[in-house]
């Protein structure tokens, strides 16, 4: 019932949410690094835990000048260009320069351009530093990170999972929930919906098995996943968790769409019910496919009540679509006096015939057969009839019921034209003929007395 809903909901859910899951942090900040290698200025040797991975030169007390030269003009005078124009003196000497102090100049580079907005070249010198060998593991890892983070913030996916993986054949420990996040959302957008819906499936486990609430943004990516995978039982999981977690009107929508998708209708009007009573069915969308879901379970009187009710507040328009299915919904629950109005209303606004065919039918029903026949006349002038048959019948028995005999047989006669009519045409035909020679014959008798 809410397919189509769901399928507008989570497809635009399903989205640019990189930046927003995962934001690249500030660790680009070189002068940490500085400050952790200004003890090494006078030749100490690495710590020994940096020796047990691999001999690394050290940073010369000359580099480490210009390279803080640079970063002061950066960060106290804000001048990126002075900035930018002391790296490149010191790069023009890079020839004299070893791996590490090369990696320290390029990760500056990256720096400056990062904090500058130039993600392109921000993006280039970071990837200079990794290429420099050899440079202390931690080093190498905390870029290969931010390698990560920021091809994932430009779209280069593929780029993305090899510097992770890269990251990854450092680490001597388990590999961190971010990790698994960032490769999920790569993978996504790669449209690798498998291998996304492992390693985003693993980040939530293991946040979980902490007993911590997993980020919000990490459930709208495993939700998307699963909805790309076509697996509306695992989103309809997802979006019960939550529910259960965060409260949100747009996730009890969205769950009450995915039991329709499901077919479990009862629960789907149960959850939106829920929801209604909670404040959050508040949209022209949401509220008329509430009423559909009170429609299709025979509850149209709450639907009916439910659209009156919005149009009254503004909330949804009285446009043909609206004021045709309210009609229809009052009319389903034999609110005829309530339906006819509405139903003119949209019969109105409608340009083809229909509308004021089921008017007519209405009307009839009803025993109003002067307003049954001028509905049925403007059906007849609208044109556009899926079943004119049906409307010559309607207009013949009014007539019938007003006694104007001739005129309802000329009606029936015309209906008994139409497929769809003919059979019940013929049957109120042979009925009114009888009662025209009855009336013919009284009137007759009256007229001779």
């Amino acid at each position: 019932m809410m397919r189509k809903q769901t399928n507008t909901l989570l497809s635009a859910l399903a989205f640019a949410f990189a930046s927003a899951t995962v934001s690249v942090p500030t660790m680009f900040i070189a002068s940490n690094a500085i400050a952790q290698e200004a003890e090494q200025q006078d030749g100490q040797e690495i710590k020994a835990s940096d020796k047990q991975t691999r001999r690394v030169p050290t940073l010369r007390g000359k580099v480490y000048e210009q390279l803080a030269r640079a970063q002061t003009a950066a960060d106290e005078a804000g001048d990126v260009e002075e900035a930018i124009s002391i790296l490149k003196e010191v790069e023009d000497k890079s020839h004299s320069m070893n791996a590490y102090e090369k990696a320290m100049m390029y990760n500056f580079f990256g720096f400056i351009y990062y904090n500058n907005e130039d993600y392109t070249k921000a993006l280039e010198s970071f990837a200079k530093v990794v290429e420099q060998q050899p440079i202390p593991e931690k080093f190498e890892m905390t870029t290969l990170f931010s390698l990560a983070q920021l091809n994932l913030m430009q779209g280069n996916y593929d780029d993305t999972i090899t510097y992770l993986e890269r990251w990854e054949s450092l680490n001597t420990g388990p590999v961190p929930v971010k990790n698994k996040v960032i490769k999920a959302q790569a993978y996504y957008q790669n449209k690798q919906y498998d291998e996304a819906a492992m390693w985003i499936s693993e980040a939530v486990a293991d946040h979980e098995a902490e007993g911590m609430i997993p980020d919000e943004g990490w459930l709208i990516l495993q939700r998307a996943i699963f909805y790309e995978l076509k697996q509306p039982q695992k989103v309809k999981d997802v979006l019960i968790k939550m529910v259960k977690l965060f409260d949100e009107p747009k996730y009890w929508i969205q769950l009450a769409g995915m039991y329709g998708e499901l077919g479990e209708e009862r629960k789907q009007l149960a959850i939106m019910e829920t929801a209604y009573q909670r404040g959050f069915v508040n949209t022209s969308a949401d509220v008329f496919n509430m009423a559909q879901l009170y429609y299709y379970h025979r509850v149209p009187y709450k639907g009916a009540k439910l659209m009156e009710q919005a149009m009254n507040d503004g909330v949804l328009e009285k446009n043909l679509r609206n004021l045709k299915f309210l009609g229809q919904s009052w009319s389903l629950a034999k609110e005829q006096d309530k339906a006819i109005p509405v139903m003119m209303q949209a019969a109105e606004l409608s340009e083809d015939g229909e509308l004021d065919a089921q008017l007519a039918q209405i009307l009839l029903n009803e025993e109003r057969f002067d307003d049954a026949i001028a509905a049925a006349d403007r059906a007849f002038e609208k044109g556009e009839l899926r079943n004119p048959g049906l409307v010559y019948l309607i207009k013949g028995m009014a007539l019938y019921n007003k006694k104007q005999y001739a005129l309802a047989l000329n009606q029936l006669a015309e209906a008994e034209k139409h497929q769809k009519s003919r059979a019940m045409a013929q049957q109120w035909k042979q009925f009114v003929q009888g009662e025209k020679r009855q009336a013919d014959a009284i009137a007759a008798e009256l007229g001779a007395s």
